[in-house]
């Protein structure tokens, strides 16, 4: 468990900079550059991605069970990682009404798909992986909604062609993920 505690303190901690130290952040770039800074937050991410990887490997090997979710937690996880696939979909087709109407589509992707594993799984490892990863999104995410009322920068333009691009990308990589990829990556198949 204690890999799986320092590679999330790593890769989130990284991350978390611009959430709650933006003024310390900016500062650190001024003087050293954007590209140490880049390179350091990259670094230190791929450190914690490969110590929270192997970390919650091994904590699946002797789980800690806090709770054990109802079976119908498992179709409402499905449901919500449909709209999270959706939500990352949005953060790279250009001239979507997601992006557009909700703004910063990739970290509410991250918020929703961390809030779908809590709700169905029960272990400690699920606990501290997803919980942390819902907490960091939770922090992006209102930092990054003080910082466009500061700039009052205007919302992108949408249309329906990048919309139903969207709906259309999102959904297949959801599907392509959760009937394949999510067996092969993580050894649990989510739909059996």
């Amino acid at each position: 468990m204690g890999w799986l505690v320092l590679g999330l303190v790593l890769f989130l901690g990284a991350h978390l900079p611009r959430a709650v130290a933006g003024d310390w952040r900016e500062r650190v770039v001024a003087q050293r550059g954007v590209g140490v800074w880049k390179g350091g937050v990259s670094v230190l991410s791929l450190l914690g991605l490969m110590l929270l990887c192997w970390g919650y490997s091994q904590a699946r090997l002797q789980p800690v069970v806090l709770w054990v979710p109802p079976v119908g937690m498992r179709h409402a996880a499905a449901l919500l990682t449909l709209i999270a696939f959706v939500l990352l979909a949005a953060a790279y087709v250009p001239r979507n009404a997601v992006k557009a109407r909700l703004g910063h589509p990739m970290v509410l992707s991250v918020k929703v798909w961390a809030l779908a594993h809590l709700l169905a799984n029960g272990q400690l490892a699920d606990v501290l992986l997803f919980g942390g990863f819902l907490v960091w999104a939770v922090l992006s995410f209102r930092a990054a909604r003080a910082r466009d009322r500061v700039a009052a920068a205007p919302r992108p333009r949408a249309g329906w062609p990048g919309t139903l691009g969207t709906l259309v990308l999102g959904a297949a990589a959801w599907a392509g993920f959760a009937g394949w990829a999510h067996l092969w990556l993580i050894g649990v198949r989510p739909f059996g």
